[in-house]
């Protein structure tokens, strides 16, 4: 009989940098003098009241580094005890080699390790190779990293023209994540769908600066074309939790991927889905991309709204556009 998978821990590394919206706005007027930043525009906007941000000269795979440290102390294990290491994130340190093994030296692991990448679904998707890998009797025990800097990707400096694309970089956050997955006699991890909208990526781009001449540089957000990448893949994720017999009413938590308050309303609208039920993050953290579903469930443990037996759902919400949903047993 095939093992079953399950979310064990969950841990993450939260910079103690902050930065709040009113600073970003005044550093944002000092280096575009064309632009006229009216006060609160990022908390109209986006709901952002402040961003976490890492130390200068932090990498991603420092941050990723501590929380695999957190969640194998959390769980009373060593480096030893690891299978298999996965880095998720949008970040990254280098091109080559993958992102895992520098975060597995860090760590000190000496287990196998690779990337997994799709942008905010990283972690996402991450857990669906875990599952599987588990599944098959290939690893028993797997963590998940992220390291997010997304603070890095802020363009300071905007023309006339480029504050509708160019406003959402400012709302980046800076953490680290890690969720430990291990093989169980009842099952964790219930039941998944993925889906995407491919036609959708121009909506949200990051081109590689060496291989993209005449291409916009830096990251460019357009948050009305984004939403709209989604449109039909909120109805395919109502049908499956339809087909799961799943009522969003009836779960313990659900976890939402967040770049913006609005964002996440519109979406809870749209599924039908209590936000009471989701642990609101972006207001005071921003926009965490793929360590986004990990820092909820960190949290959620932390607030003693996820304890041994609860049920809940995972919605990942990513540009591409793609999105996912997983069903758990914690």
């Amino acid at each position: 009989m095939s093992p079953h998978a399950r979310i064990a821990q969950a841990a993450v590394d939260l910079p103690d940098g902050r930065q709040s919206a009113g600073e970003i706005e005044e550093r944002l007027r000092r280096n575009s003098p064309a632009l006229r930043i009216p006060d609160g525009l990022l908390e109209r906007t986006f709901g952002l009241r402040e961003r976490v941000v890492a130390a200068a000269g932090e990498l991603p795979s420092d941050l990723a580094a501590r929380a695999v440290a957190r969640v194998l102390e959390q769980a009373g294990l060593g480096p030893r005890d690891v299978d298999l290491l996965l880095f998720a994130a949008v970040s990254a340190d280098v091109r080559e080699p993958a992102n895992a093994h520098v975060v597995a030296a860090k760590a000190g692991l000496g287990c196998p390790a690779f990337d997994v990448t799709n942008a905010c679904n990283g972690v996402l998707n991450a857990l669906q190779v875990a599952e599987a890998l588990i599944r098959c009797g290939r690893h028993r025990r797997i963590v998940v990293a992220c390291g997010e800097t997304l603070s890095r990707l802020s363009r300071w400096h905007l023309e006339r023209g480029e504050l509708r694309t160019g406003l959402t970089s400012l709302t980046g956050a800076d953490l680290g994540a890690a969720l430990l997955v291990e093989a169980a006699e009842e099952p964790g991890i219930l039941a998944s769908t993925f889906m995407a909208n491919s036609a959708g990526w121009p909506a949200a781009t990051l081109f590689d600066r060496d291989h993209a001449p005449g291409r916009p540089q830096g990251l460019h957000v357009d948050s009305e074309r984004l939403l709209a990448s989604f449109l039909g893949l909120d109805e395919q994720a109502r049908q499956w939790l339809k087909e799961q017999q799943a009522d969003p009413d009836t779960l313990d938590l659900i976890c939402v991927h967040q770049p913006s308050v609005p964002f996440v309303r519109t979406f809870c609208e749209r599924c039908g889905i209590d936000p009471a039920r989701i642990v609101p993050t972006f207001a005071r953290t921003g926009n965490a991309a793929a360590a986004t579903l990990p820092l909820q469930l960190a949290l959620a443990a932390r607030q003693g709204r996820l304890r041994p037996g609860s049920e809940l759902a995972l919605f990942g919400l990513a540009s591409g556009a793609s999105a996912g949903v997983m069903l758990l047993r914690w």
